[in-house]
């Protein structure tokens, strides 16, 4: 069967996003840390801007730069040194596991703060999630593991406080120009260290600066792009449902690249977090949405299927 451009772009945006928590772990033998979380977003801005006008990026209005400006701080700044510092410690493979309880917190947050419905789906997948996360973060027996996945998952929260903090910019402005402007003020942010990095770069193992490049070009910068493009014609349910597919493949590549083995209790814990964002994401069957708008579900015609 032939895919078409939109089931293509959501491909490559599973594929691109779960190959970068192997590439950290290969940048990281370079770079560290710090120098590369600053190298991959310069690398992202530059792409992106190199393209900004071919994309017809148009330039943010003044009063939105403190938002923009929060949005880089967590969404990039605090997620790359969050995610980067754990993924010294925690197997590329288990980070994915983690991070995938994004969709939840995101859930949560909006709920609290932008006033959406609170319902109990959302209440005990989020719970859910998180205990699957928590899970993998205590079954490390070692100080370091457990200390590195908590932050791990403080930059899923950091990452969750991005998506929820962007709707009121999308109201003006399209992903992709949001998706930018966060890149380039989180890359400003980090400019303090742009000189060790700089240093760094200089003596870094060659398969390590490709590692940056790479995260840099493809995840970051294309990535954005084509999940972009893919939102842009599809509903938010049915394009982030392909989203559930990134730990999945980010296993399966770190197994390849780095020839990482995540233990059964890793492995539980990642499945408990994915199926808690499942549930976040459940939709109320017709009868019960009928019911609730006050209509009998007796009195809705049935069809017989055939």
């Amino acid at each position: 069967m032939k895919l078409d451009r939109t089931s293509l772009a959501l491909a490559a945006t599973v594929l691109l996003w779960a190959s970068a928590f192997p590439a950290i772990r290969v940048a990281l033998d370079g770079y560290g840390a710090g120098g590369l979380s600053f190298v991959r977003l310069a690398v992202a801005s530059l792409a992106l801007a190199v393209v900004a006008p071919l994309l017809k990026v148009r330039r943010p209005r003044g009063r939105d730069l403190p938002r923009i400006v929060l949005l880089g701080a967590s969404g990039m700044s605090a997620y790359q040194l969050l995610l980067n510092w754990g993924e010294i410690h925690v197997p590329a493979g288990t980070a994915s596991l983690i991070v995938a309880v994004v969709p939840a917190l995101s859930a949560l947050l909006a709920a609290a703060f932008l006033g959406e419905r609170l319902t109990l789906s959302v209440v005990a997948g989020s719970a859910v999630a998180l205990g699957g996360a928590a899970l993998i973060a205590v079954a490390g027996g070692d100080t370091r593991y457990t200390v590195a996945a908590w932050a791990v998952l403080a930059a899923a929260v950091a990452q969750a406080g991005y998506h929820f903090a962007i709707k009121p910019l999308l109201h003006r402005y399209t992903g992709l120009e949001v998706a930018c402007y966060a890149m380039w003020a989180g890359t400003v942010l980090l400019l303090p260290l742009a000189p060790g990095a700089v240093r760094t770069a200089l003596s870094a193992p060659l398969d390590a600066t490709l590692a940056a490049v790479y995260l840099g070009v493809l995840p970051s910068a294309a990535g954005f792009v084509v999940w972009g493009h893919a939102v842009a014609r599809l509903t938010v349910t049915a394009a982030t449902a392909a989203l559930y597919l990134v730990p999945v493949v980010a296993l399966a590549v770190a197994g390849v690249w780095l020839g990482e083995r995540p233990r059964p209790v890793e492995l539980l814990g990642g499945l408990i977090g994915i199926a808690g964002v499942a549930l976040v994401n459940r939709r109320p069957r017709p009868e019960r949405a009928r019911t609730a708008a006050g209509t009998s579900p007796r009195a809705v015609p049935t069809r017989r299927r055939s």
